[in-house]
Formats: C-alpha cells, structure tokens, sequence
C-alpha cells in the first residue's frame, strides 16, 4: 500500500491516472499531455506499474498503458472503512 502512496502523491502521476481513466494509450501518447521528457513520463509509468495503479501490454512495437481498476477498488474499500466507526 505504500508504493501506492507514493505514486499518488505527484500531480503529474495523479493525471496521468486521469488520463488513463478515459482510454489505454501509449507511452508516447502520454507523453504528448504533458511538457516534460519522455524519460521523466516513462519513470512515472514505472512508478505507477511497480503500485500495480497500471498495466501495461505490448502490442508490436508499442506499450499500451491502462488504468488497473481493481487496486483502485482495494484502495477505496480500505479508505472506507475508516469513514465508518467501529463500535
């Protein structure tokens, strides 16, 4: 649960998330979103696959990214837990 922490914890990380979110898209599609290198976007895609936030599969030449929606569930469900008081 930490790595994952820590992949959320960088706004270019969280977005790249968001970007995720409405479709797959490659490395270098995500890397046109933003305005810093392409060795800086693929470091913040290893941080997200290593939190398991993403998953990654090669088609040909190109590495397709897309959201891992179960961790996210498992995230959401240990965040709510604490929004209900145990007695």
């Amino acid at each position: 649960m930490n790595l994952v922490f820590k992949a959320l914890n960088d706004p270019t990380r969280r977005e790249i998330l968001e970007l995720l979110q409405k479709k797959d898209m490659t490395a270098g599609e995500i890397a046109e979103q933003f305005d810093i290198s392409f060795p800086s976007i693929s470091h913040h895609l290893d941080l997200l696959r290593q939190a398991k936030l993403v998953l990654s599969e090669k088609e040909g030449q190109f590495v397709y990214y897309s959201l891992n929606t179960t961790v996210v569930d498992d995230i959401l469900k240990w965040l709510i837990q604490f929004k209900t008081k145990k007695k």
